[in-house]
């Protein structure tokens, strides 16, 4: 069985491409699955003008048919409304060359022999997200059938936050998707639009931490028998490959470094009530012991740098020539941390769903799901 994904197209070309290959055909799927996961990207306080343009609709053109999946691999289409000329250059067009610090533009420009930084950034763009987000919605679906939630929130935004609990409430979450940071905490929230605000009149942008959590994962996804089938590697270079993302934890993370083994790891309880039988009344390895998920909810934190963007640039040196300058300033957010809460929910959401579909096997949903019912009365047997 083969899991896999990748996504074309350009930030201002006609449209992105989303590809996934290795759904189970008779999923109900189809565009209003989706279009509501791409509206929730383009929301928060601190995004730019493109969020204004962009009206994000998702259209399937291969692997759905009469709105069931096929087996076949999924296509889909994203029209980009923001477009410009991919043709011919229009007239008195002038190329950029003074790249930005902390973006793509230089190291890209050096890697493949370019001298416009508009042939690196249409693609570096955190546009392209937009791709991944629609996939992503889609894995959440194939998820939802086995009882499996991904959700995000935002800890901390330019220094601004604060540790929450392992386990927050489902009215928590509520209030996150209602605040425009995406924050469960109101007075935080508050302090983040701020903080967002004051950035903004400096000329600046800025980063924070991200919390995405999946419920309902039961044990036995990964592996402990190769590097590269551990699931924390798996989610964690998903999550590290997202624009602007820096570090990524999973549980306790760095945290764990400074602690004793006796405040890090989770005691092991069981009770025949539990949904798998052995659970924990902690939670700080984050749902995935030696490359393994435990049962535990999967939880994992992003930290995002500030956007490269700046409106007041930074110094920089010509593509052609090195002539010192200040870096291009392009339209781009002032702070787009609530919207890569959504696409690391998506990102967990495909790597989850990749690693349950090795787990169980099968060509169909229907046959998955028999799969399932097998994988869940051994659990209880051996509870």
């Amino acid at each position: 069985m083969v899991w896999r994904h990748y996504t074309a197209g350009e930030s201002h070309g006609p449209a992105l491409l989303a590809f996934l290959e290795g759904m189970p055909a008779g999923l109900i799927l189809g565009p209003s699955d989706v279009d509501p996961e791409l509206a929730r990207r383009q929301l928060g306080h601190g995004r730019g003008a493109r969020m204004a343009i962009e009206r994000d609709r998702a259209e399937f053109v291969g692997g759905v048919r009469f709105g069931r999946t096929t087996g076949a691999p999924l296509a889909l289409l994203l029209k980009n409304r923001g477009t410009e000329r991919f043709d011919v250059p229009p007239p008195g067009y002038k190329p950029l060359l003074f790249p930005r610090p902390g973006h793509a533009d230089l190291p890209a420009a050096l890697k493949y022999d370019l001298d416009d930084i508009r042939d690196v950034l249409e693609r570096a763009s955190a546009r392209e997200t937009a791709a991944r987000v629609a996939l992503g919605a889609c894995a959440k679906q194939l998820l939802a059938e086995f009882d499996i939630r991904v959700h995000s929130f935002v800890e901390a935004i330019g220094g601004v936050g604060r540790a929450f609990p392992e386990r927050i409430s489902d009215a928590a979450r509520r209030r996150a998707e209602r605040s425009p940071v995406r924050c469960p905490d109101p007075r935080l929230s508050a302090a983040m639009v701020r903080a967002i605000d004051a950035a903004a009149a400096r000329g600046d942008s800025l980063g924070g931490v991200v919390r995405v959590d999946a419920e309902g994962v039961p044990p036995g996804l990964g592996s402990h028998t190769q590097w590269d089938l551990r699931l924390e590697g798996r989610i964690a270079a998903a999550l590290m490959a997202l624009p602007g993302v820096k570090g990524v934890e999973n549980g306790l993370g760095f945290a764990a470094a400074a602690l004793p083994g006796s405040k890090v790891h989770d005691a092991i309880h069981h009770a025949a009530a539990a949904p798998w039988g052995w659970h924990r009344r902690t939670n700080r390895a984050g749902g995935i012991e030696g490359g393994i998920s435990n049962g535990e909810t999967v939880t994992f934190r992003c930290a995002m740098k500030p956007i490269p963007t700046l409106k007041r640039p930074l110094a920089s040196a010509s593509l052609r020539g090195g002539r010192a300058g200040k870096a291009v300033v392009v339209r781009a957010d002032v702070c787009a941390v609530p919207a890569l809460g959504v696409v690391a929910e998506a990102a967990l959401a495909l790597e989850l769903a990749g690693a349950l579909r090795e787990k169980l096997g099968g060509d169909s949903i229907r046959e998955m799901r028999e799969h399932w019912r097998s994988l869940v009365k051994r659990l209880a047997r051996r509870g």
